[in-house]
């Protein structure tokens, strides 16, 4: 008989391991390396600013950028970004720290939500898989609102399944799940408040439980704190900047889902590649483990099936998974981080499946399974591969903003990523088919995508960011340096709203052909500098093309109106 002290410690003991395992490669992968490339155009030189002018100028209710009134996203996140300024000062790898640390927020809190409803097992692989692919990673290593958004939403979400849902519920979850989305709307407004209702109201819909929630879900107490702790914030903003406000809100909510904003369009296929490349290898078992969750709705419904248990959980998931996705897929404006919310409920839908096809000799869907996984595996390998190859042929086009892609290639790295991934998807292949050795084929996939995301954050991403993103900040960061309050900098080109945040002052933005801007800041007093292309050197207007260069990198140019040293005044030579 095993010593109930024992029994009890060793959960404890196996649940510290998971975690620090989980907390150790996260680090790894989304804190390594976190500042070899600069902001990159337009949204994270955008937030990353916004919050740099939000602790610059002390207002901390109504965001700037470029010293100009920006609705497009709310406060919250900024007024994070801008606390770990104030702490840690303002650079490139503090400004991304918000996003990394809500990214391993969200690993303890996928953990802690599976090990409690299906044990350690479980829960070490359902983390596992919502860290070891590109769109989490990716994602959670910018300076994006979606991290934030991403924690709150699903912090609310898995706090109703608690304190709703759950065999063994504890109704004070229920503030998660209200707080929750009251902090996600914060971040990015009311689809914080959305998202978790994606999932929430099919489920009540499905399950018939919608005279229980008004009746045990605290709705009334728990959606006026909702509002208390979101609303203050949007009523300042409305009362301070009325009208421009409201449209400008309006714009960047339904007017987002009706029409696509900045050029950020796409068909209704638009998310079918996303989710398997972003989510790759585990997006090849996510249709079956959707299947298999849904299939027996309509027991649920009569009330045959109980919605409390592991299989209640998975359809509660399922259905979260395929609301989020369809909202976004139906929505004009698409963007690949849109659909980020679903990837917490998607690793739980994985990990239980992956459970199941290890219990059985050939389990049903495991066919379906492998055939996604290796037929997006061997296209993503020979995509890879012939990255060379399609650079070498639109070298010319990508040289019109990166200036260096004229002389610079793109080295073996995409090749290297090509062939670990098709040795991966092969040997995930051999392992796959025998009952005896399928377990090992999950840490094949598993280590395939840590040496995969390794390899693009230790080599890809430095080369990148040397060449292609770094040079033009780096001469804002000189020309904010040499210049007064009273100089101008301009930049001539694509706009590049990063500049503003290493200048750490106003960039006038002209795009090619728009000369009769330059005139205006020419007749003012003070220094005069340009960052630009060198390409497009010839294409400045009198007298700006014979301002004086100052600085290159890698095919930028900073040109000034005045010699950066002046010579002593005459009575000083004497």
């Amino acid at each position: 008989m095993t010593d109930s002290s024992t029994a009890e410690s060793q959960p404890f003991s196996t649940r510290t391991l998971h975690l620090v395992f989980l907390l150790v490669c996260g680090c790894l992968l989304l804190l390594l390396g976190l500042a070899d490339v600069g902001l990159t155009d337009r949204d994270e030189g955008s937030n990353a600013g916004a919050a740099r002018e939000m602790l610059e100028t002390g207002d901390w209710i109504s965001p700037t950028l470029n010293y100009e009134p920006r609705y497009a996203k709310p406060a919250g996140t900024y007024w994070i970004t801008a606390a770990i300024y104030a702490l840690f000062g303002v650079s490139d790898f503090t400004a991304r720290l918000q996003s990394a640390i809500f990214g391993l927020a969200l690993l303890v809190l996928q953990y802690l939500f599976l090990h409690r409803l299906l044990g350690p097992a479980l829960a070490f692989c359902g983390s596992l898989v919502l860290l070891l692919n590109v769109e989490f990673v990716g994602i959670h290593r910018m300076v994006l609102t979606d991290p934030a958004l991403v924690f709150f939403t699903t912090l609310a979400t898995y706090g109703f399944w608690l304190g709703f849902c759950d065999s063994n519920r504890n109704p004070r979850f229920l503030w998660m799940f209200y707080l929750g989305m009251a902090l996600g709307t914060l971040a990015k407004g009311p689809v914080g408040i959305l998202i978790p209702l994606l999932g929430v109201v099919p489920y009540l819909t499905l399950t018939r439980q919608w005279t229980r929630y008004f009746a045990e879900g605290r709705p009334l107490p728990g959606w006026v704190l909702c509002a208390l702790v979101a609303a203050p914030w949007y009523l300042m903003m409305l009362s301070i900047h009325g009208a421009d406000y409201v449209a400008a809100a309006q714009a960047n909510t339904t007017g987002r889902f009706a029409n696509p904003m900045e050029g950020h369009g796409g068909t209704l296929l638009f998310y079918v590649p996303v989710l398997l490349l972003g989510f790759f290898p585990w997006s090849g078992l996510l249709p079956a483990a959707i299947r298999h969750s849904l299939k027996e709705w309509k027991s649920f419904r009569t009330g045959t099936t109980d919605s409390r248990g592991e299989d209640g959980l998975l359809l509660f998931c399922a259905l979260w998974v395929s609301g989020i996705f369809l909202f976004f897929t139906l929505s004009a404006t698409r963007l690949p981080h849109y659909i980020l919310p679903l990837y917490p409920p998607a690793a739980l839908l994985v990990a239980v499946l992956w459970s199941r096809f290890l219990k059985n000799a050939w389990p049903a869907g495991l066919t379906v399974s492998t055939r996604i996984v290796l037929v997006t595996g061997y296209l993503f390998s020979i995509a890879l591969g012939s990255v060379p190859l399609i650079y070498a042929n639109a070298r010319d086009h990508i040289a019109v903003d990166f200036p260096a892609a004229a002389k610079i290639g793109v080295g073996v790295t995409p090749i290297v990523l090509g062939v670990l991934v098709f040795l991966g998807v092969a040997i995930f292949r051999h392992l796959v088919r025998g009952e005896a050795r399928r377990p090992q084929a999950f840490w094949v996939l598993s280590g395939m995508m840590g040496l995969f995301l390794l390899v693009v954050i230790l080599f890809a991403l430095p080369r990148f960011g040397k060449y292609f993103v770094n040079p033009p900040q780096e001469l804002a960061t000189i020309a904010g340096f040499n210049l007064g309050p009273q100089d101008t900098l301009i930049h001539y080109g694509r706009k590049l709203p990063s500049l503003t945040f290493y200048a750490g002052r106003k960039v006038q933005f002209i795009n090619p052909g728009d000369h009769k801007k330059f005139f205006p800041h020419l007749k003012k007093d003070g220094r005069v500098m340009v960052i630009l292309p060198a390409n497009l050197r010839e294409r400045l207007p009198h007298p700006v093309d014979s301002f004086t260069p100052i600085l290159q990198r890698f095919g930028f140019l900073l040109l000034s109106r005045d010699p950066m040293v002046e010579g002593a005044p005459e009575e000083q030579k004497k």
